[in-house]
């Protein structure tokens, strides 16, 4: 397993890059505007770990806009640590077999959520390309809020 990025949604993306890379010095590492979902991604890099972040070897902050106006209260505006897996089937059933409700299961056979005991949203990503769909995780529902 490897850490990857945390994920915090934004209001105003002037301000938030002018902090994180004109003052904190980040690196703005890539944008992608999704106009169908209404929403801007942008990775950032700490200094010193841009060719490092490119290859997917540096854990990123992942700043979200969402287009519509939203308040953000009580860590709305925090979203979830992803971490990258071997194998996410197995990983899922290692934590289902501990207890562990599977949020968003793996039915793409690539991305899931789950949450921590405090209630912490952890996504999980397939290394490499999607693994085929396969059951139970194909057809089983999401489950609360992830």
């Amino acid at each position: 397993m490897e850490y990857l990025h945390t994920m915090v949604r934004v209001t105003d993306v002037k301000k938030s890059l002018h902090f994180y890379c004109d003052l904190l010095g980040l690196k703005q590492m890539e944008r992608r505007d999704h106009e169908k979902g209404r929403f801007t991604l942008i990775f950032l890099a700490a200094p010193g770990d841009e060719t490092r972040a490119k290859e997917g070897w540096a854990p990123m902050i992942e700043l979200t806009h969402n287009w519509d106006p939203e308040e953000y209260g009580g860590g709305r505006n925090f979203g979830h640590v992803a971490y990258r897996v071997d194998d996410i089937y197995a990983a899922c059933q290692r934590l289902m077999d501990g207890g562990v409700t599977i949020n968003r299961p793996p039915r793409d056979g690539n991305m899931a959520f789950v949450r921590s005991p405090d209630s912490v949203s952890i996504e999980l990503l397939q290394k490499g390309p999607a693994l085929p769909p396969k059951e139970p995780w194909s057809s089983m529902p999401n489950t609360g809020a992830w």
